[in-house]
């Protein structure tokens, strides 16, 4: 009666002995082999070593044999370097190029084709520039400006011709609301290097701008190199103008558009006629001495004067002229517009740094170069597109 029920454990025996086995060899064999697997070769350039790496490279990495799963990248400097995975982790590229003089320590993280995962940490460090090309932006950053400010960046070092156009790509100005506008290259009048952006038309009250200078590692020509990105943002104020009418004697203000009152004044003489156009308020002065040897006119005067406003560099103020007993009856200044000191400073209370200031029906023929200030309104926005390296 038993016989039966013993044959058939006897034959489960083979089975079950087989499983284990099986069980046995899938376990331990499987986890051995995925631990000698290969590891993904990562490549970072430029490579560590004792030779300097070359400006003007961009930090690459590149995975073979599997892809990237992480790549960070930061400099002695404090700063960490931005980059791009590619779609199938293969290759990380950094937005920017290596900036002079810097050590650079690159980690990354990386699987295996065969899912086994690795890291590692690479370093090298960059040649010294030549020279390095600082600059010198306006407005400064947070300051709140008129409707007729350009963006002004002010190099240090000359920039080759040849390199504007990247330097040009390197730079973005946002703006809220969007406000159409174009960069253009301009000799100050200094004699250095300038590039400024002007918008199409006067800037909107209110609207907020951004600068960004992505200018690290960037080569400016002539041995020189950039350092460091820039960045800095400013606010438009009121929209506050004035206009000046050469033979009436005469400067009106502007707000928004509206006359808010006249001021009578002297303007350029004939033989030294007031500059004409639309000229920008760069910089004022609650006090000054007018010295004539500044605008060529040797040491025939030296003359204190209160609140100036300063439009070109070449010397086309507006200040306070106590001297002169023909204010609003003769234009007998040497290019400047003279006024009492009570309407000096109005003027100079009205008029904000950005603020336009048009001078009209002037015998002055001569145009006043763009550099020679803040001069970009002296241009039609046809001209002034002309400007951009981008457009050539």
């Amino acid at each position: 009666m038993h016989a039966g029920p013993r044959r058939h454990s006897a034959r489960l025996l083979p089975a079950l002995t087989a499983a284990a086995a099986l069980l046995t060899a899938c376990g331990p064999g499987g986890d051995a082999s995925k631990a000698d697997q290969p590891a993904a070769k990562v490549t970072v350039t430029p490579a560590a070593g004792n030779a300097p790496a070359k400006l003007g490279s961009e930090i690459s990495v590149r995975a073979e044999g599997g892809k990237l799963t992480s790549v960070e990248v930061e400099n002695n400097k404090g700063g960490k370097v931005s980059g791009r995975l590619s779609g199938d982790g293969a290759s990380w590229n950094s937005d920017g190029k290596v900036m002079p003089e810097t050590t650079y320590t690159v980690r990354t993280k990386a699987k295996s084709d065969g899912g086994k995962e690795s890291s590692e940490t690479s370093k090298f460090t960059t040649e010294k520039a030549g020279k390095v090309n600082k600059l010198t932006n306006t407005p400064s950053g947070g300051q709140t400006v008129g409707t007729g400010m350009p963006v002004s960046i002010l190099f240090d070092n000359p920039i080759a011709k040849d390199r504007q156009a990247e330097i040009e790509k390197a730079l973005k100005v946002t703006t809220q609301p969007k406000v159409e506008g174009s960069w253009g290259w301009v000799k100050d009048y200094s004699g250095k290097d300038r590039i400024d952006w002007r918008p199409k038309d006067y800037w909107p009250s209110g609207t907020k701008v951004s600068v960004k200078g992505a200018l690290s590692g960037i080569n400016s020509g002539d041995g020189g190199w950039f350092a460091r990105d820039y960045d800095f943002s400013f606010n438009i104020g009121a929209d506050h103008k004035a206009v000046i009418d050469v033979p009436s004697h005469t400067m009106t203000m502007y707000e928004n558009g509206k006359s808010v009152g006249s001021i009578r004044g002297s303007a350029g003489s004939p033989q030294d006629p007031t500059r004409g156009g639309v000229h920008t308020v760069r910089s004022k002065n609650a006090a000054e001495t007018m010295d004539s040897s500044t605008i060529g006119h040797g040491d025939e005067w030296s003359l204190d004067s209160k609140w100036v406003t300063h439009l070109t560099a070449s010397g086309t103020f507006l200040h306070s002229a106590p001297w002169n007993k023909s204010i609003g009856v003769d234009n007998n200044s040497h290019g400047c517009f003279g006024m009492t000191t009570s309407d000096a400073k109005r003027a100079y209370d009205f008029l904000t740094i950005g603020s336009t200031v048009e001078v009209k029906n002037t015998s002055n023929t001569n145009k006043t170069d763009v550099g020679n200030g803040l001069e970009v309104w002296q241009e039609s926005w046809e001209q002034w597109k002309q400007r951009s390296a981008l457009t050539h």
